[in-house]
């Protein structure tokens, strides 16, 4: 993947909501059922929480892309403000948010397809759909911006002719089953309880609102918040609404019998068959397209990460349509392992979601936090204020503990997947610390044991081909300090033995104390070699192109310091360079 293409055509706003709000929206179609689960007649008031807590992140998230317009999400804005370990964490967490929302979507389409036709197997049914996706995947069939606003525009309507119908049917049958409902004993434990239960399962409607960040260079300037402005409305307009529309119009006891299919039973009861059907049909297609988001979004992330050289070159592989479609392979066969482990309990699937959705919500918000302390002049549209990014992610882990109190199993589920997906990446970016062990352990071991290391693994050879990668930090002429602070980046976080620190001169440069401070360093950091280069011109986008050209250095093992408000660039037009210091 090319990150510093530009593609020709940039989506609109109506496209970008479209893309992230079917992932969003979709939640509509079990979040209310799931809500009312544990919050009985106050889970339209922990939906509204929700749309609280959503409306702090606007400007959280705003900040951070404004800042930082690049693909990843929190990935990249770790990745450009702390610490290459951590910024893998945030990407674990974010493709194990992606399984989840894959699976969870393939399982509720195929319940509101079973509403349609009794007779359709759930689970087989399931794993067919993921398969169906993936080979779609496979063969380059991408999403289109123009189905999904089809999709997007289609659920909408429904959504709203869903929501009309109701009110109507409830302007006929009154009010007396909402207060049979809300006279009910809590089963909770009291009202506090219920608030908090319900807001922390309800948190689950929020799925999707991070998808915006994910491809926010394909969009038009100024796009971007305007989607996540838009994807609060549907989650503060129709969540709550159509969980306060089911508690007037069904007991409670019936809207847990149908939590998994609830709308289509609401559409049955306020319009008859054809509104039931149509609800069904609506929620199979917007389903659909969230399991379709799903494996564009991981193809993507895992692409960058493996670029970045923390999952294997062997994810790189692309088939002639240029997809890679070992990523899509595993993705699929990790889906279905979820899905066999959960048994298809939604509950489950749900609480899997929720911990890593809520985990990379959490990081992002800190990543924000860290953008205003180590980048601060970097230009940025808007600004949220401290005290309410701190208020944002209190609720955020406010809601992780309760999902743990609600579904501790779930919990360890998400343990079983993130435990080994972070095991694997430490692995990784420590692979030459690994094989340098390995080469000291034959060093003491019997001659059978270290011949059959030798041949078997080759652990010079491996250890020279990891170490091999050159990266570039491009200096203006900084103190050895500052050099200094970029050295133990590159040390701590990059497996290399090569480094170029390149000054880009003009006819006022006076270079005499950097290379000095660069002898000094070379002699302080014996294993990395620095190559000193100094060129003539301006530095800017086409430097970056010709160099990058000329040394075959991909332009995400560039390095920069953080620019100022007086940097005639933006970040973005850097192709992916980084920001270490």
């Amino acid at each position: 993947m090319d990150v510093n293409k530009t593609p020709v055509h940039k989506l609109n706003e109506l496209q970008s909501t479209a893309i992230c709000g079917n992932d969003i929206s979709s939640s509509c179609l079990y979040v209310s059922a799931l809500t009312i689960g544990y919050a009985g007649q106050y889970a339209w008031i922990s939906l509204l929480l929700v749309a609280l807590v959503l409306f702090l992140f606007r400007k959280i998230y705003g900040e951070v892309v404004g800042a930082l317009p690049l693909n990843g999400g929190a990935y990249n804005v770790l990745l450009n403000t702390s610490s290459k370990r951590t910024a893998s964490f945030a990407a674990c967490l974010t493709i194990l948010s992606y399984m989840a929302t894959a699976v969870i979507s393939a399982y509720e389409a195929m319940h509101y397809l079973h509403d349609i036709y009794p007779g359709l197997p759930l689970f087989p049914a399931t794993v067919v759909l993921l398969g169906i996706f993936m080979l779609l995947s496979i063969i380059g069939i991408g999403e289109s911006a123009g189905v999904a606003v089809l999709i997007f525009v289609t659920h909408v309507a429904s959504l709203t002719l869903l929501v009309l119908l109701s009110v109507w049917s409830i302007s006929h049958i009154g009010t007396a089953t909402f207060m049979l409902n809300w006279q009910m004993p809590v089963s909770t434990g009291g009202v506090a309880t219920a608030l908090f239960l319900g807001f922390s399962a309800a948190m689950l409607g929020i799925s999707g609102f991070e998808s915006s960040a994910n491809f926010v260079e394909e969009q038009q300037r100024g796009v971007f918040p305007k989607t996540l402005r838009n994807m609060w409305r549907l989650v503060s307009v129709f969540n709550p609404l159509i969980g306060l529309l089911a508690l007037t119009m069904l007991p409670i006891a019936s809207i847990n019998e149908h939590r998994e299919s609830l709308l289509s039973f609401m559409g049955l009861k306020a319009g008859g068959a054809w509104l039931s059907i149509l609800i069904s049909v609506d929620a199979v297609l917007v389903l659909s397209g969230a399991v379709l988001t799903s494996y564009v979004g991981v193809t993507g992330l895992a692409e960058r990460i493996a670029l970045d050289r923390i999952l294997p070159n062997f994810f790189l592989a692309k088939n002639r349509k240029g997809v890679n479609y070992r990523i899509v392979i595993v993705f699929f066969l990790l889906c279905v392992s979820i899905l066999l482990i959960t048994e298809g309990d939604l509950a489950s699937l749900a609480g899997v979601y929720t911990f890593s959705f809520l985990a990379v919500m959490a990081l992002f918000g800190v990543g924000n936090l860290l953008l205003k302390a180590k980048r601060e002049k970097l230009p940025r549209t808007e600004r949220a204020p401290v005290l309410s990014v701190i208020v944002a992610v209190g609720f955020i882990v406010a809601a992780f503990f309760g999902n743990m109190r609600l579904n501790l199993t779930s919990f360890y589920v998400f343990l079983q997947y993130m435990g080994p997906s972070m095991l694997f990446i430490l692995i990784m970016l420590s692979r030459a610390k690994i094989v340098k062990w390995l080469i000291y352990g034959m060093g003491h071991s019997s001659r059978p044991v270290r011949r059959f290391f030798k041949n078997t693994f080759r652990p010079y050879r491996a250890l020279v081909k990891i170490n091999s990668q050159e990266f570039v930090f491009f200096t203006r002429g900084d103190n050895v300090a500052v050099l200094n602070r970029v050295m133990m980046y590159v040390e701590e976080n990059e497996a290399t033995k090569r480094l170029k620190i390149v000054h880009v001169a003009n006819e006022d440069s006076n270079n005499e104390h950097l290379k000095k401070d660069i002898e000094v360093l070379d002699r302080a950091y014996p294993d990395i070699d620095i190559d000193f280069v100094e060129i003539e011109g301006r530095f800017g986008p086409e430097l970056i192109d010709r160099l990058s050209m000329e040394w075959n250095i991909p332009k995400n093992f560039m390095f920069i310091g953080a620019p100022g408000d007086r940097f005639p660039y933006h970040v973005s037009e850097l192709g992916g360079v980084r920001l270490i210091i």
